[in-house]
């Protein structure tokens, strides 16, 4: 009931959990958005060539562009959209909607029988993987023990380069002639997002609501009994947990937070927090973006590699990027946000310093400049991922969709939009030494966004959620 205050130790219970096969499920049924989205990204790069053949679509250069910017502008306002009914209507119902408008579109897509229904099946793709986003995030920050939160989440966001891998895999197969004729192959290629989409969503009904939500949206009642239920997974709870012996905290319930008070929360009350986010958000969306959605044109233009063997080279640029959230990611846990953050922001700038140096001067070839990115992303792409767990943790519960969604949308315009274009037009100077000015701007922003990191970044390490950011609805 809405203005009913309730005293509630739901959170410690939640917190106070082991890592168990419950928690395993939440990583696999709702961690899947990013690999959806890991395929969808490279899927559009590897088959743009086969979509402008006239026995495809027969699509322009112009044309996959406007595709490519649909599906962003389609993330982001899906972002925005999605992110305010996750706050106000849930997260499992949420989480249930984006994942299968994202699966009825990507399936149209490869359906799609001219320009017009291509763009706007890309569009209502992009939707629903910015629903996701915003939907997924809050409710692993939600369901996850405090101590193992950071873990998780940078594993989560990292398997997006699992989903690179498939969708480089998939290109190759699916466009070689010897296999099957390319002009089947790109449709079956967006299928492959479609047919995982599905198996998850079955997936996600064993999924809870979020108890964090349900306690503060007027269902106390609801929220304990989705809690006993998912201690009954570790079973005896009350030996596990220490029910007991948890904080108690009193929340005012509400049905909503107006938008005012959302805006307020951002802008004013955590406005230095909103500025660590923007920096981290903003810089490596650049970072990322500028390198990865050129890599292709880089290794055709500088290097003279035939465009279907760009695949390749794609598999273990994807390795590095997977293993770095796996290999670096407790250390976020244990020697804490602010190190962890800084130095991965910090190595990334400085490693693509030696990179951009090597590549002006000639000195690595395409194998080379592989490996290379491998290991500037190792790094990289611990720190990226840390910037996702930064602004889904760091703003009270009732926002945090809200939250989520904005620095996404900052992110995504920075990176999808004016780091390819920059770097395009780079590429098409044909001067190696303008590629690595640009170069050196990612470094730049990197480095920038470690010393905001060093600066003002919170230690929310090992702590819950409302003790890293208080809720709105909290009653002294």
């Amino acid at each position: 009931m809405s203005g009913t205050v309730v005293e509630t130790d739901i959170p410690g219970r939640l917190d106070g959990l082991p890592f168990g096969r419950f928690h395993l499920l939440v990583i696999t049924a709702l961690g899947i958005t990013w690999i959806l989205d890991g395929l969808e990204v490279t899927l559009a790069g590897a088959l743009s060539g086969e979509l402008k053949d006239s026995a495809a679509l027969g699509l322009s250069n112009a044309q996959v562009g406007l595709a490519g910017s649909f599906y962003l502008g389609g993330a982001v306002l899906g972002a925005f959209f999605f992110g305010w009914l996750t706050d106000r209507l849930g997260r499992k119902r949420l989480f249930t909607i984006t994942l299968t408008v994202y699966l009825l579109a990507t399936a149209a897509t490869g359906l799609s029988w001219n320009v017009v229904s291509f763009v706007l099946f890309r569009f209502l793709t992009g939707a629903g993987i910015g629903g996701e986003y915003t939907a997924i995030n809050s409710t692993i920050q939600e369901l996850i023990p405090a101590r193992f939160r950071g873990w998780t989440d940078l594993l989560i966001n990292g398997s997006f380069w699992v989903g690179a891998a498939l969708g480089a895999g998939g290109s190759l197969v699916l466009l070689d002639p010897a296999v099957i004729n390319p002009a089947i192959g790109w449709r079956l290629a967006f299928l492959i997002g479609a047919t995982i989409g599905l198996v998850i969503l079955l997936m996600r009904f064993w999924i809870p609501e979020s108890p964090r939500w349900l306690i503060t949206h007027g269902f106390p009642q609801a929220a304990d009994a989705v809690v006993h239920g998912i201690e009954a997974h570790f079973g005896d709870a009350s030996a596990v947990t220490g029910a007991n012996d948890h904080c108690r905290v009193r929340l005012r319930m509400r049905s909503h937070t107006p938008l005012s008070e959302v805006a307020r929360a951002l802008f004013v009350t955590y406005r230095r927090r909103t500025l660590v986010g923007l920096s981290l958000m903003g810089a490596q969306a650049f970072f990322y973006n500028a390198i990865f959605f050129t890599y292709a044109l880089i290794l055709t233009d500088f290097y003279n590699t035939p465009a279907d063997q760009v695949g390749w080279y794609i598999l273990p640029f994807a390795a590095g990027n997977v293993l770095g959230p796996i290999l670096l990611g407790r250390l976020f846990d244990t020697l804490g946000r602010r190190v962890m953050i800084a130095s991965t922001y910090a190595l990334s700038g400085i490693l693509l310093l030696v990179t951009a140096d090597l590549f002006d001067r000639n000195m690595l070839s395409a194998q080379t400049l592989t490996i290379a990115w491998m290991v500037v992303f190792f790094f990289a792409s611990a720190a990226a991922s840390s910037a996702y767990l930064t602004v889904s943790e760091i703003f009270p519960l009732e926002i945090r969709a809200l939250a989520i969604a904005f620095f996404y949308a900052i992110g995504t315009g920075i990176g999808g939009i004016a780091g390819p274009l920059l770097f395009g037009v780079l590429i098409n100077s044909g001067s190696r030494g303008s590629v690595a000015a640009g170069y050196l701007i990612g470094a730049a922003l990197m480095i920038g966004a470690a010393a905001v990191q060093a600066a003002w970044g919170v230690a929310a390490e090992r702590k819950s959620l409302e003790s890293v950011a208080r809720p709105l609805a909290l009653v002294e």
